[in-house]
């Protein structure tokens, strides 16, 4: 569910069907439905954004008003303004929205090597994939093209396991927990810890005990499923 995005967009379908919270529709819009309450997804940003924002100011010691806020390079007029007021709603005064592929390029030093040159970035996160075609010439940084897909990332990831693991337990044993949220985010949260352990193994056991009216459900996932 992205910023400014509208209640029956096919994405954001997609997204309730697995979420572990209620997504609601108020005046076409999608938002987060915590027992009584309502929240937009600029207001969930908003929260993101003053935790770090309290971060920061527990590690340098003194108060921060001002920041500058990357958002994906494809994001457009709406989305940057969204995060705009996501950050005033935090308590913060956005100086200025960049782009990641920029801010990345910085981060590592790009924009001190001297002349002009072009660079290829790479992004990917937990919820979007991005490619970027940047061009620097001493220190100016400009976007010459960028693609990608806003369903690729670490919870898109996520997302894939559950499916085939809510499938399979739908075939083999009868098991429907597509209405359990409670069996949803358990599930999520070993899918995750499994996610992590095959990046470094080439399989993991997945064990999830009272899953859902007492079944208990342990597999084996390997790489290539």
């Amino acid at each position: 569910m992205s910023l400014r995005s509208q209640y029956n967009d096919k994405s954001v379908q997609a997204d309730k069907k697995l979420v572990p919270y209620e997504i609601v529709s108020k005046d076409e819009k999608p938002y987060v439905k915590v027992d009584d309450a309502t929240y937009a997804p600029e207001e969930v940003s908003a929260m993101i954004l003053q935790k770090m924002k309290a971060t920061a100011e527990t590690f340098l010691g003194k108060e921060i008003e001002h920041a500058v806020v990357t958002v994906p390079a494809y994001f457009n007029d709406a989305q940057r303004q969204a995060t705009k007021d996501a950050g005033t709603i935090s308590g913060l005064k956005v100086e200025r929205i960049i782009n990641e592929p920029t801010a990345a390029a910085i981060a590592y030093g790009m924009d001190k090597s001297g002349g002009e040159s072009n660079v290829l970035v790479f992004d990917l996160g937990g919820g979007t994939f991005d490619v970027t075609l940047l061009t620097i010439d001493n220190g100016v940084f400009e976007v010459l093209a960028t693609n990608g897909d806003t369903h690729l990332g670490g919870e898109d990831f996520d997302q894939r396991v559950m499916q085939y693991f809510i499938k399979m337990m739908k075939k083999k044993s009868n098991v429907d927990i597509t209405k359990d949220k409670r069996a949803l985010q358990k599930l999520r949260k070993e899918v995750e810890r499994v996610k992590r352990a095959l990046s470094s193994q080439h399989q993991a056991r997945l064990e999830v005990e009272a899953l859902s009216d007492g079944y208990d459900l342990s597999e084996t996932l390997v790489r290539t499923k």
